[in-house]
């Protein structure tokens, strides 16, 4: 596991004592797969299932969770990509602001 992985689940993990009910999959290209889930944040396989998956570089997942930047805007300018359900995309951008 790399160390930005390693240091994304922690973070999420922080941000998610606000609860999350849903899956969701972090795909940061270059760096590995997060599972987001009602028991937390985990490493995870690309090929684990979700109800949403969320595609993103290292820096702007990194922007996401230091709150620097807003996860519609990302969406919409194209830096975030979103496959799945949409409204558990809106829950986890709630998570994370």
């Amino acid at each position: 596991m790399s160390d930005v992985i390693a240091g994304a689940v922690e973070a999420l993990n922080r941000k998610l004592d606000r609860g999350f009910d849903g899956t969701a999959k972090f795909i940061i290209e270059g760096e590995g797969t997060i599972l987001l889930d009602g028991k937390g944040a985990r490493p995870a396989d690309d090929g684990e299932e979700a109800r949403v998956t969320l595609r993103a570089s290292r820096e702007v997942f990194e922007a996401l969770l230091a709150g620097q930047l807003d996860p519609t805007s990302a969406f919409m300018s194209g830096k975030l990509g979103i496959e799945g359900d949409m409204g558990q995309a809106m829950k986890l951008g709630g998570v994370l602001a």
